[in-house]
Protein backbone atom coordinates (compact mmCIF):
# COMPACT_ATOMS: atom_id res chain seq x y z
CA UNK A 1 0.00 0.00 0.00
CA UNK A 2 1.55 3.04 -0.94
CA UNK A 3 1.87 5.68 1.41
CA UNK A 4 0.43 8.29 -1.01
CA UNK A 5 -3.20 6.69 -0.20
CA UNK A 6 -2.95 7.23 3.74
CA UNK A 7 -1.37 10.90 3.32
CA UNK A 8 -3.57 13.66 4.47
CA UNK A 9 -1.97 17.07 3.29
CA UNK A 10 -1.97 20.71 4.42
CA UNK A 11 -2.78 21.99 1.37
CA UNK A 12 -6.16 21.47 -0.40
CA UNK A 13 -5.48 22.83 -3.92
CA UNK A 14 -2.04 21.29 -3.95
CA UNK A 15 -1.66 19.58 -7.17
CA UNK A 16 -2.25 15.52 -6.76
CA UNK A 17 -1.38 13.74 -10.20
CA UNK A 18 -3.32 11.45 -10.70
CA UNK A 19 -1.48 7.86 -9.77
CA UNK A 20 -1.43 4.63 -11.77
CA UNK A 21 0.12 1.29 -11.12
CA UNK A 22 0.01 -2.43 -11.35
CA UNK A 23 0.23 -3.69 -8.19
CA UNK A 24 3.61 -5.89 -7.38
CA UNK A 25 1.74 -8.88 -5.07
CA UNK A 26 -2.08 -8.81 -7.71
CA UNK A 27 -0.70 -7.84 -10.69
CA UNK A 28 -3.19 -5.57 -11.99
CA UNK A 29 -3.83 -2.19 -12.43
CA UNK A 30 -4.49 0.30 -9.22
CA UNK A 31 -5.26 3.86 -8.92
CA UNK A 32 -5.01 6.67 -6.72
CA UNK A 33 -6.92 10.29 -6.61
CA UNK A 34 -7.40 13.26 -3.55
CA UNK A 35 -11.00 12.77 -3.28
CA UNK A 36 -13.28 9.49 -4.29
CA UNK A 37 -16.77 10.02 -4.32
CA UNK A 38 -19.18 7.20 -3.88
CA UNK A 39 -22.37 7.51 -6.17
CA UNK A 40 -23.36 9.32 -8.50
CA UNK A 41 -26.56 10.61 -7.51
CA UNK A 42 -27.73 14.33 -6.15
CA UNK A 43 -24.95 14.41 -3.14
CA UNK A 44 -22.28 12.84 -5.08
CA UNK A 45 -22.55 15.40 -8.22
CA UNK A 46 -22.80 18.20 -6.07
CA UNK A 47 -19.75 17.47 -4.24
CA UNK A 48 -17.86 16.06 -7.47
CA UNK A 49 -18.65 19.56 -8.91
CA UNK A 50 -17.73 21.53 -6.22
CA UNK A 51 -14.10 20.01 -5.42
CA UNK A 52 -13.60 19.45 -9.42
CA UNK A 53 -13.37 23.65 -9.11
CA UNK A 54 -11.21 23.47 -6.60
CA UNK A 55 -8.97 20.79 -7.34
CA UNK A 56 -6.79 20.70 -10.21
CA UNK A 57 -7.97 17.98 -13.08
CA UNK A 58 -7.60 14.47 -12.01
CA UNK A 59 -7.62 14.45 -8.35
CA UNK A 60 -11.24 13.97 -8.17
CA UNK A 61 -13.24 10.60 -9.40
CA UNK A 62 -16.49 9.57 -8.93
CA UNK A 63 -17.70 5.61 -8.87
CA UNK A 64 -21.12 5.24 -10.21
CA UNK A 65 -22.23 1.78 -12.35
CA UNK A 66 -25.66 3.57 -13.66
CA UNK A 67 -26.07 5.04 -17.15
CA UNK A 68 -28.23 7.20 -16.29
CA UNK A 69 -29.01 9.80 -13.76
CA UNK A 70 -32.69 9.96 -12.69
CA UNK A 71 -34.13 13.17 -10.48
CA UNK A 72 -36.04 11.05 -8.52
CA UNK A 73 -38.42 13.73 -7.37
CA UNK A 74 -40.65 13.67 -10.15
CA UNK A 75 -41.83 9.94 -10.22
CA UNK A 76 -44.55 11.44 -8.56
CA UNK A 77 -45.54 13.71 -11.09
CA UNK A 78 -45.05 10.54 -13.48
CA UNK A 79 -47.11 8.46 -11.43
CA UNK A 80 -49.98 10.50 -11.69
CA UNK A 81 -49.45 11.28 -15.66
CA UNK A 82 -48.09 15.01 -14.99
CA UNK A 83 -45.09 14.31 -16.33
CA UNK A 84 -43.02 11.65 -18.43
CA UNK A 85 -40.55 8.94 -17.21
CA UNK A 86 -38.24 10.28 -19.88
CA UNK A 87 -37.84 13.50 -18.58
CA UNK A 88 -36.83 12.60 -15.36
CA UNK A 89 -33.37 11.02 -16.67
CA UNK A 90 -30.01 11.94 -18.44
CA UNK A 91 -27.34 10.13 -19.41
CA UNK A 92 -24.86 10.08 -16.57
CA UNK A 93 -21.90 11.09 -18.25
CA UNK A 94 -24.00 14.71 -19.29
CA UNK A 95 -24.03 15.46 -15.25
CA UNK A 96 -20.72 14.12 -13.92
CA UNK A 97 -18.45 16.95 -14.00
CA UNK A 98 -16.23 17.06 -17.06
CA UNK A 99 -12.75 17.20 -15.09
CA UNK A 100 -13.68 14.07 -12.85
CA UNK A 101 -13.16 10.86 -13.77
CA UNK A 102 -15.82 8.54 -13.88
CA UNK A 103 -14.85 5.22 -13.03
CA UNK A 104 -18.09 3.02 -14.15
CA UNK A 105 -18.16 0.48 -11.57
CA UNK A 106 -19.54 -0.14 -8.23
CA UNK A 107 -18.23 -0.54 -5.10
CA UNK A 108 -18.15 -4.03 -3.26
CA UNK A 109 -15.52 -3.62 -0.18
CA UNK A 110 -14.58 -0.35 1.88
CA UNK A 111 -10.78 -0.57 3.75
CA UNK A 112 -11.13 2.72 5.63
CA UNK A 113 -7.85 1.32 7.64
CA UNK A 114 -6.38 1.26 4.72
CA UNK A 115 -7.38 4.17 2.78
CA UNK A 116 -8.43 2.13 -0.06
CA UNK A 117 -11.96 0.75 -2.08
CA UNK A 118 -12.22 -2.47 -4.25
CA UNK A 119 -14.43 -2.22 -6.99
CA UNK A 120 -16.58 -5.37 -8.62
CA UNK A 121 -14.03 -5.61 -11.35
CA UNK A 122 -11.22 -6.56 -8.48
CA UNK A 123 -9.77 -2.76 -8.79
CA UNK A 124 -7.94 -1.53 -6.05
CA UNK A 125 -8.73 2.52 -5.55
CA UNK A 126 -6.85 4.64 -2.82
CA UNK A 127 -7.77 7.79 -1.77
CA UNK A 128 -6.72 11.04 0.55
CA UNK A 129 -10.78 11.29 0.93
CA UNK A 130 -13.39 9.83 0.68
CA UNK A 131 -16.99 10.92 0.24
CA UNK A 132 -19.89 8.44 0.38
CA UNK A 133 -23.26 9.48 -0.89
CA UNK A 134 -24.68 5.84 -2.22
CA UNK A 135 -28.28 6.43 -1.51
CA UNK A 136 -30.59 3.97 -0.48
CA UNK A 137 -31.21 0.12 -2.03
CA UNK A 138 -34.85 -0.51 -2.50
CA UNK A 139 -35.88 -3.87 -0.51
CA UNK A 140 -39.01 -5.01 -2.78
CA UNK A 141 -38.30 -8.32 -1.92
CA UNK A 142 -38.54 -8.50 1.49
CA UNK A 143 -42.18 -8.21 1.47
CA UNK A 144 -43.31 -11.85 0.60
CA UNK A 145 -45.20 -11.82 -3.19
CA UNK A 146 -42.93 -9.01 -4.32
CA UNK A 147 -41.55 -8.21 -7.22
CA UNK A 148 -43.71 -10.78 -8.86
CA UNK A 149 -46.63 -9.14 -7.98
CA UNK A 150 -45.51 -6.06 -10.13
CA UNK A 151 -46.36 -8.36 -13.01
CA UNK A 152 -50.17 -8.58 -11.62
CA UNK A 153 -53.03 -6.08 -12.24
CA UNK A 154 -53.48 -3.33 -9.47
CA UNK A 155 -49.58 -3.42 -8.15
CA UNK A 156 -47.68 -0.13 -8.56
CA UNK A 157 -44.82 1.89 -6.80
CA UNK A 158 -43.83 4.87 -8.01
CA UNK A 159 -40.08 4.22 -6.30
CA UNK A 160 -38.47 2.62 -9.12
CA UNK A 161 -38.20 2.80 -12.97
CA UNK A 162 -39.31 -0.21 -13.94
CA UNK A 163 -42.68 0.07 -11.80
CA UNK A 164 -43.53 3.80 -12.14
CA UNK A 165 -45.19 4.00 -14.93
CA UNK A 166 -47.54 1.37 -13.98
CA UNK A 167 -49.32 3.94 -11.39
CA UNK A 168 -51.16 5.46 -13.99
CA UNK A 169 -51.95 2.28 -15.52
CA UNK A 170 -53.39 1.27 -12.34
CA UNK A 171 -55.45 4.38 -11.99
CA UNK A 172 -56.99 4.06 -15.91
CA UNK A 173 -57.87 0.36 -15.03
CA UNK A 174 -59.58 1.16 -11.51
CA UNK A 175 -63.03 0.00 -11.26
CA UNK A 176 -64.29 -0.10 -7.50
CA UNK A 177 -63.31 -1.70 -4.36
CA UNK A 178 -59.80 -0.23 -2.24
CA UNK A 179 -57.08 1.56 -3.31
CA UNK A 180 -54.09 0.86 -0.61
CA UNK A 181 -51.15 3.23 0.05
CA UNK A 182 -48.06 1.95 2.12
CA UNK A 183 -45.28 3.62 4.16
CA UNK A 184 -42.91 0.70 5.35
CA UNK A 185 -41.07 0.23 8.89
CA UNK A 186 -37.95 1.35 7.63
CA UNK A 187 -36.11 5.14 6.85
CA UNK A 188 -37.06 5.82 3.11
CA UNK A 189 -36.29 8.22 0.42
CA UNK A 190 -38.80 11.24 1.14
CA UNK A 191 -41.09 10.08 3.95
CA UNK A 192 -43.66 12.33 2.17
CA UNK A 193 -44.18 10.86 -1.39
CA UNK A 194 -46.18 8.12 -0.37
CA UNK A 195 -48.95 10.55 0.80
CA UNK A 196 -47.93 11.98 -2.76
CA UNK A 197 -49.26 9.33 -4.65
CA UNK A 198 -52.61 9.11 -2.45
CA UNK A 199 -53.74 12.61 -2.87
CA UNK A 200 -53.10 12.66 -6.77
CA UNK A 201 -55.08 9.09 -7.17
CA UNK A 202 -57.63 10.52 -4.72
CA UNK A 203 -58.06 13.75 -7.51
CA UNK A 204 -57.42 11.44 -10.51
CA UNK A 205 -60.92 9.09 -9.50
CA UNK A 206 -62.05 12.21 -8.22
CA UNK A 207 -61.81 14.16 -11.52
CA UNK A 208 -62.80 10.65 -13.65
CA UNK A 209 -66.17 9.64 -12.25
CA UNK A 210 -64.35 6.97 -9.77
CA UNK A 211 -64.41 8.38 -6.79
CA UNK A 212 -67.60 6.87 -5.46
CA UNK A 213 -66.63 3.39 -6.02
CA UNK A 214 -63.32 3.72 -4.24
CA UNK A 215 -62.50 3.63 -0.65
CA UNK A 216 -58.89 5.29 -0.27
CA UNK A 217 -56.90 4.04 2.46
CA UNK A 218 -52.89 4.99 3.99
CA UNK A 219 -52.13 1.94 5.49
CA UNK A 220 -48.64 3.57 7.14
CA UNK A 221 -46.32 1.89 10.00
CA UNK A 222 -45.98 5.25 11.65
CA UNK A 223 -47.74 6.57 14.71
CA UNK A 224 -48.76 10.05 13.22
CA UNK A 225 -49.05 11.13 9.61
CA UNK A 226 -46.32 13.53 9.43
CA UNK A 227 -43.44 14.44 11.89
CA UNK A 228 -43.91 17.47 12.27
CA UNK A 229 -47.06 19.04 13.92
CA UNK A 230 -48.06 22.04 12.11
CA UNK A 231 -48.35 19.88 8.63
CA UNK A 232 -49.20 16.57 10.44
CA UNK A 233 -52.46 18.71 10.96
CA UNK A 234 -52.72 20.27 7.72
CA UNK A 235 -52.46 16.92 6.05
CA UNK A 236 -54.96 15.23 8.97
CA UNK A 237 -57.72 18.05 7.94
CA UNK A 238 -56.86 16.87 4.28
CA UNK A 239 -57.56 13.44 4.84
CA UNK A 240 -60.69 14.14 6.69
CA UNK A 241 -62.21 16.67 3.92
CA UNK A 242 -61.43 13.47 1.22
CA UNK A 243 -62.88 11.00 3.21
CA UNK A 244 -59.62 8.97 3.48
CA UNK A 245 -59.02 6.41 6.09
CA UNK A 246 -55.64 6.60 7.78
CA UNK A 247 -54.50 3.62 9.83
CA UNK A 248 -51.36 4.01 11.46
CA UNK A 249 -49.01 1.68 12.82
CA UNK A 250 -49.62 -0.91 9.93
CA UNK A 251 -46.57 -2.78 7.57
CA UNK A 252 -47.20 -4.28 4.91
CA UNK A 253 -45.60 -7.80 4.88
CA UNK A 254 -47.14 -9.58 1.95
CA UNK A 255 -48.89 -9.21 -1.34
CA UNK A 256 -51.18 -11.95 -2.66
CA UNK A 257 -51.92 -11.49 -6.52
CA UNK A 258 -54.00 -14.25 -6.71
CA UNK A 259 -56.55 -13.14 -4.55
CA UNK A 260 -55.79 -9.21 -4.61
CA UNK A 261 -54.95 -9.40 -0.82
CA UNK A 262 -52.39 -7.21 1.14
CA UNK A 263 -51.26 -8.67 4.96
CA UNK A 264 -50.34 -6.21 6.85
CA UNK A 265 -48.02 -7.00 10.29
CA UNK A 266 -50.04 -4.96 13.23
CA UNK A 267 -47.02 -2.95 15.00
CA UNK A 268 -47.23 -2.82 18.79
CA UNK A 269 -49.34 -5.88 18.92
CA UNK A 270 -48.55 -9.72 19.90
CA UNK A 271 -45.85 -11.07 16.82
CA UNK A 272 -47.97 -12.34 14.08
CA UNK A 273 -50.98 -10.20 14.32
CA UNK A 274 -51.94 -9.00 10.77
CA UNK A 275 -55.00 -7.66 9.75
CA UNK A 276 -55.79 -8.13 5.45
CA UNK A 277 -57.44 -6.21 3.15
CA UNK A 278 -59.03 -6.50 -0.72
CA UNK A 279 -57.52 -4.34 -2.83
CA UNK A 280 -58.10 -2.93 -6.43
CA UNK A 281 -55.01 -0.79 -6.57
CA UNK A 282 -52.09 -1.30 -4.21
CA UNK A 283 -49.19 1.16 -4.06
CA UNK A 284 -46.10 -0.33 -2.36
CA UNK A 285 -43.44 1.77 -1.04
CA UNK A 286 -40.55 -1.38 0.04
CA UNK A 287 -38.64 -1.27 2.96
CA UNK A 288 -34.99 0.58 2.40
CA UNK A 289 -31.44 0.30 3.52
CA UNK A 290 -28.29 1.42 2.91
CA UNK A 291 -26.65 -0.82 -0.14
CA UNK A 292 -24.79 -3.60 0.87
CA UNK A 293 -21.20 -3.13 0.69
CA UNK A 294 -21.50 0.00 3.26
CA UNK A 295 -24.05 -1.78 5.72
CA UNK A 296 -22.14 -4.53 6.29
CA UNK A 297 -18.98 -2.71 6.73
CA UNK A 298 -19.09 -2.25 10.86
CA UNK A 299 -16.21 0.49 10.70
CA UNK A 300 -18.21 2.55 9.01
CA UNK A 301 -22.06 2.17 9.98
CA UNK A 302 -23.68 2.28 13.03
CA UNK A 303 -25.99 -0.64 14.15
CA UNK A 304 -28.61 0.10 11.89
CA UNK A 305 -26.15 -0.10 9.11
CA UNK A 306 -25.91 3.35 7.60
CA UNK A 307 -22.55 5.46 7.69
CA UNK A 308 -21.95 6.99 11.09
CA UNK A 309 -21.77 10.64 10.93
CA UNK A 310 -21.45 13.29 13.31
CA UNK A 311 -24.66 14.86 12.59
CA UNK A 312 -23.26 18.79 12.57
CA UNK A 313 -20.12 18.30 10.56
CA UNK A 314 -21.10 15.41 8.25
CA UNK A 315 -17.59 13.73 9.08
CA UNK A 316 -16.94 10.36 9.88
CA UNK A 317 -17.19 9.72 13.73
CA UNK A 318 -14.27 7.34 13.16
CA UNK A 319 -12.15 8.48 10.33
CA UNK A 320 -12.17 12.00 9.51
CA UNK A 321 -11.12 11.84 5.98
CA UNK A 322 -14.18 10.15 5.31
CA UNK A 323 -17.10 12.50 4.96
CA UNK A 324 -20.96 11.17 3.82
CA UNK A 325 -24.04 13.24 2.18
CA UNK A 326 -27.49 12.07 1.78
CA UNK A 327 -29.99 9.52 1.97
CA UNK A 328 -27.04 5.97 3.04
CA UNK A 329 -26.05 8.76 6.21
CA UNK A 330 -27.01 7.99 9.35
CA UNK A 331 -28.37 11.80 9.91
CA UNK A 332 -31.41 12.13 11.76
CA UNK A 333 -33.40 13.91 9.65
CA UNK A 334 -35.87 13.16 6.21
CA UNK A 335 -34.12 11.88 3.50
CA UNK A 336 -34.75 14.16 0.48
CA UNK A 337 -32.93 16.26 -2.47
CA UNK A 338 -33.62 19.16 -0.50
CA UNK A 339 -31.56 17.91 2.76
CA UNK A 340 -28.66 16.84 0.41
CA UNK A 341 -28.38 20.24 -1.24
CA UNK A 342 -28.31 21.83 2.39
CA UNK A 343 -25.32 19.27 3.68
CA UNK A 344 -23.59 19.73 -0.04
CA UNK A 345 -22.12 23.15 1.07
CA UNK A 346 -21.66 21.85 4.60
CA UNK A 347 -19.66 18.93 3.66
CA UNK A 348 -17.76 21.37 0.63
CA UNK A 349 -16.61 23.52 3.92
CA UNK A 350 -15.59 20.99 6.28
CA UNK A 351 -14.17 18.89 4.00
CA UNK A 352 -11.80 21.56 2.16
CA UNK A 353 -11.06 22.69 5.93
CA UNK A 354 -9.89 18.98 6.94
CA UNK A 355 -8.05 19.06 3.67
CA UNK A 356 -6.09 22.10 5.35
CA UNK A 357 -5.45 20.28 8.40
CA UNK A 358 -7.99 22.67 10.50
CA UNK A 359 -11.45 21.43 11.84
CA UNK A 360 -14.34 21.35 10.43
CA UNK A 361 -16.58 24.74 11.92
CA UNK A 362 -20.13 24.82 9.51
CA UNK A 363 -22.76 23.06 11.42
CA UNK A 364 -25.68 21.66 9.51
CA UNK A 365 -29.20 22.13 11.19
CA UNK A 366 -30.41 19.22 9.59
CA UNK A 367 -32.83 21.33 7.02
CA UNK A 368 -34.72 19.58 4.63
CA UNK A 369 -37.78 19.85 2.54
CA UNK A 370 -40.84 17.76 1.57
CA UNK A 371 -43.15 19.76 -1.14
CA UNK A 372 -46.68 17.60 -0.28
CA UNK A 373 -48.35 17.44 -3.66
CA UNK A 374 -51.86 17.14 -2.44
CA UNK A 375 -53.38 16.72 -5.87
CA UNK A 376 -53.06 17.74 -9.58
CA UNK A 377 -52.64 21.90 -8.42
CA UNK A 378 -51.90 22.36 -4.99
CA UNK A 379 -49.33 21.82 -2.45
CA UNK A 380 -48.02 22.10 0.98
CA UNK A 381 -44.36 23.27 1.42
CA UNK A 382 -42.99 21.42 4.45
CA UNK A 383 -39.48 22.33 5.50
CA UNK A 384 -37.77 21.76 8.82
CA UNK A 385 -34.45 20.85 10.92
CA UNK A 386 -33.88 18.37 13.15
CA UNK A 387 -35.72 19.74 15.94
CA UNK A 388 -38.60 18.71 13.41
CA UNK A 389 -39.47 22.15 13.93
CA UNK A 390 -40.89 24.30 11.04
CA UNK A 391 -37.86 26.49 9.08
CA UNK A 392 -39.76 27.95 6.31
CA UNK A 393 -38.41 30.45 3.34
CA UNK A 394 -41.58 31.94 2.10
CA UNK A 395 -42.76 34.43 4.31
CA UNK A 396 -46.56 32.44 3.88
CA UNK A 397 -48.02 30.14 6.00
CA UNK A 398 -46.73 27.02 4.05
CA UNK A 399 -48.95 24.44 5.85
CA UNK A 400 -51.40 25.68 3.66
CA UNK A 401 -52.18 24.24 0.04
CA UNK A 402 -51.26 26.34 -2.74
CA UNK A 403 -50.63 26.26 -6.20
CA UNK A 404 -47.66 28.57 -6.19
CA UNK A 405 -45.98 25.41 -3.71
CA UNK A 406 -47.37 23.06 -6.54
CA UNK A 407 -45.95 25.33 -9.37
CA UNK A 408 -42.39 25.36 -7.71
CA UNK A 409 -42.64 21.71 -7.30
CA UNK A 410 -43.53 20.74 -10.71
CA UNK A 411 -41.46 23.29 -12.74
CA UNK A 412 -38.87 25.40 -10.78
CA UNK A 413 -37.60 22.76 -8.54
CA UNK A 414 -36.59 20.52 -11.67
CA UNK A 415 -34.56 23.43 -13.31
CA UNK A 416 -33.29 24.27 -10.27
CA UNK A 417 -31.83 20.66 -9.70
CA UNK A 418 -30.99 20.23 -13.28
CA UNK A 419 -29.17 23.35 -13.96
CA UNK A 420 -27.77 24.27 -10.48
CA UNK A 421 -27.14 21.77 -7.86
CA UNK A 422 -25.77 18.89 -9.76
CA UNK A 423 -22.97 21.73 -10.72
CA UNK A 424 -22.31 22.57 -7.33
CA UNK A 425 -23.96 26.03 -7.36
CA UNK A 426 -27.25 25.58 -5.35
CA UNK A 427 -26.70 24.50 -1.90
CA UNK A 428 -30.54 25.27 -0.26
CA UNK A 429 -31.98 28.14 0.19
CA UNK A 430 -30.66 29.70 3.54
CA UNK A 431 -29.67 32.86 1.95
CA UNK A 432 -33.64 33.40 0.50
CA UNK A 433 -35.11 32.51 4.08
CA UNK A 434 -32.83 35.07 5.43
CA UNK A 435 -33.85 37.64 2.50
CA UNK A 436 -37.46 37.07 3.07
CA UNK A 437 -37.64 37.18 6.35
CA UNK A 438 -35.50 40.15 7.11
CA UNK A 439 -33.11 38.32 8.63
CA UNK A 440 -35.38 36.94 11.06
CA UNK A 441 -34.80 33.28 10.12
CA UNK A 442 -32.11 31.23 10.27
Amino acid sequence: MSAFGRLIKPNCCAPVAHRRWFSSTENRLRQSYKLVVVGGGSGGCSVAAKFSSLLPAGNVAVIEPSETHYYQPMWTMVGGGMKQLKQSGLPMGDVLPKKAQWIRDRVVAFHPTQNHIVTASGEEIDYEYLVVGMGLHLDYHKIKGLPDAFETPGVCSNYSPLYVEKTLECLRQFKEGNAIFTLPNTPIKCPGAPQKAMYIAEQYLRKNGKRDKATILYNSSLAKIFAVDKYADALTEVCRERDIQVNFLHELVEVKPDTKEAVFQLIGQPAGTTKTWKYEMLHVVPPMSAPEPLRTNKELTNEAGFLELDKSTLQHVRFPNVFGIGDCTCLPTSKTAAAVAAQSNILYVNLQRTMEGKSPTKTYDGYTSCPLVTGYSKCILAEFDYNVQPLETLPINQAKERRISFFLKKDFMPLLYWKFMLNGWWSGPGILRKLFHLGFSK
